[in-house]
């Protein structure tokens, strides 16, 4: 067990009970304060400046030069890879626990290295270079494949073989806050007449995982399943957009394209892998045996509630649904090995979405399309007004949160209101 993921570990920063952000968390993220943007780690309800931290001799980690900590964006600090960014989180870790007096006695750095959440803005932070979603769910997959296809055959004949998956735009990612415009493009709601132009009236959400590299190997070169952790920095909730009557249209023969382009949100922490270590599960059971490459031993999966709300405008939260990381069939290690088999190479920053993740339960389900299955059941909301889909004025909020032996080490929250469309 790391140091820094100690249950037992209390910090000198008083921070509430229930937190997400307790000092086995320590998740990274960019913020600014009136000033630029720079790395920050939550910690209770304060955010510490590490550049700050960094120019008062605090942090001196080898391979990490300290003006990394005052860029835009995490890539720059990420480019230390695993060895690098464990040390400064075990550093941080070790500055604020309770039994360590080198800074929490000296008042003026603590004004300065402390800044709080609510005074501070959120920026996104990974500048993506490339973004893959994957489709790893089975029982999401399965729901779709009952609705659209043979419910007796809902499963394509390559789903259990490979994790399937498609490259997304890495340009319309966006962090909690920024609203959205409804996308507009070609639907076909009747099947005997032509297709049709204009807003998307089926606008939905999808309950997803993302996951963020560090740089991988060069060109040509596979990374393995057993080797894969290695290069994953860490996790934020994702909020992966789908306008339902634009895809139906566009999706054959080549996928999704503006039906998912968009926009994707995405939780402005990233969790790292070592503070997810201690929620770690197993896959569930995988039959027909993967192909070589794609086996692995050990707990590669991890135990992640995820719940959605929606909220009317100027009305109040709706919890929609309840799901759990845990459900996937396939696990990170094995979709970035399936990724890089064939010598795809990766680089810093680069996204890797789940999918949409649906449980066993109707309740469990990830989609405006699965819970109103297809819109023949409904959500009644706590104002009366019912569900299919996402209407103009409804922020939808993704949050999510892993807990055990005591400890709760949370994702924060991804919001984001839908606008009409332009």
């Amino acid at each position: 067990m790391l140091k820094s993921n100690n249950p037992q570990l209390t910090s000198w920063v008083e921070t509430p009970e229930g937190t997400d952000f307790p000092i086995q968390n320590l998740p990274f993220g960019i913020f600014s304060a009136g000033g630029s943007k720079r790395v920050g780690v939550a910690l209770g309800t304060q955010v510490i400046d590490l550049g700050v931290l960094a120019e008062l001799g605090y942090i001196n980690i080898a391979g990490v030069e300290n003006k990394v900590f005052e860029s835009e964006y995490l890539n720059d600090f990420m480019m230390s890879g695993k060895t690098g960014t464990r040390a400064v989180r075990e550093r941080v870790s070790e500055l604020f626990s309770s039994d360590n007096n080198e800074l929490k006695n000296n008042t003026d750095h603590i004004s300065k290295v402390l800044v709080e959440q609510s005074e501070v803005e959120l920026h996104l932070p990974i500048k993506v270079g490339d973004y893959t979603d994957f489709y790893s769910s089975r029982e999401h997959a399965t729901n779709v494949g009952t609705m659209f296809r043979d419910p007796n055959n809902a499963l394509l004949p390559n789903w259990l073989y490979i994790p399937v998956g498609y490259h997304g735009r890495a340009s319309s990612i966006i962090t909690s806050g920024q609203p959205i415009h409804r996308p507009k493009g070609q639907q076909k709601p009747n099947e005997n007449e032509p297709p049709t132009f204009g807003p998307c009236k089926l606008l939905d959400f999808e309950l997803e995982m993302a996951y963020f590299t560090f740089q991988g190997k060069p060109l040509g070169q596979s990374i393995s399943v057993d080797e894969a952790e290695d290069y994953i920095f860490g996790m934020s909730l994702f909020n992966d957009w789908s306008a339902r009557d634009i895809q139906k249209w566009e999706y054959v023969p080549l996928g999704p394209f503006l039906a998912k382009n968009f926009a994707s949100s995405m939780s402005p922490w990233i969790i790292t892998m070592d503070a997810l270590d201690a929620f770690r599960c197993e896959t569930p059971e995988q039959d027909p045996e993967p192909f070589e490459y794609l086996q692995f031993e050990g707990d590669k999966s991890f135990d992640i509630n995820i719940e959605m709300y929606i909220q009317p405008d100027g009305g109040e939260e709706n919890k929609v649904c309840k799901s759990n990381y845990k459900h996937m069939y396939w696990n990170p290690s094995q979709q970035l090995a399936h990724h890089t088999v064939n010598g795809c190479d990766i680089n810093c920053g680069d996204l890797m979405g789940s999918g949409t993740i649906s449980g066993p339960t109707p309740d469990s389900y990830g989609s405006m399309l699965e819970l109103a299955w297809k819109g023949t059941k409904p959500i009644q909301l706590s104002d009366g007004s019912e569900r299919k889909f996402i209407l103009d004025g409804d922020t939808v909020i993704q949050r999510g949160y892993c807990e055990k032996d005591g400890v709760r080490v949370g994702f924060g929250e991804v919001s984001t209101k839908v606008l009409p469309a332009l």
